[in-house]
């Protein structure tokens, strides 16, 4: 199936490719990315005005608040979620529709600043979290109910650290794009 100009905007890094085996070197460069993410997400968005902010990545898509306020409601979901799993046998999830909490009233005009001290503050509770955890803890999993899939943590941390940088590629094409 060919690529197109959509797909190239939506998924500007391409989708998550998680290997296996997941290696400690990959853990180690996956926390890295997670720790660095909130300043580089900051220095990416700081300057930007309310019509840059409200300005949508890609055709259709959420604009650059919106995904601003996603990766905090989507990142404190699954620090939940690691908690989950390592304090209960196999979780099953709680999902959430991550379209409609991007259509609330927070999501579509709140300052962009909370969401941006929000994941400074939980990136670093989140990284000190995950440095601490033992290879056993990599290997607990929750189940996703939509797939009925088991995620291991060490995936999770993975699909994170894939997703930070996913969501930062949409608003770096967009701003290279606009020549902002």
């Amino acid at each position: 199936m060919p690529v197109t100009d959509i797909d190239i905007l939506k998924y500007p890094i391409g989708k998550a490719k998680i290997p296996t085996p997941i290696s400690s070197q990959h853990i180690t460069d996956w926390i890295q990315i997670l720790e660095d993410f909130p300043e580089q997400l900051t220095k990416l968005v700081s300057y930007l005005n309310d019509s840059q902010l409200d300005t949508p990545y890609r055709p259709g898509g959420w604009t650059v608040r919106q995904v601003v306020h996603h990766l905090s409601d989507s990142h404190y979901n699954s620090y939940i979620r690691f908690k989950w799993a390592l304090t209960e046998v196999k979780p099953i999830i709680k999902t959430y529709y991550e379209d409609r909490w991007a259509e609330l009233r927070d999501g579509k005009s709140a300052p962009i600043l909370l969401s941006l001290r929000s994941l400074d503050t939980l990136h670093q509770k989140w990284v000190y979290f995950l440095k601490g955890l033992s290879a056993n803890e990599l290997q607990h999993t929750f189940v996703h109910p939509e797939t009925n899939e088991e995620v291991s943590l060490a995936e999770n941390i993975g699909i994170y650290a894939w997703h930070s940088v996913h969501h930062y590629a949409h608003i770096d094409g967009l701003k290279k794009r606009m020549g902002w």
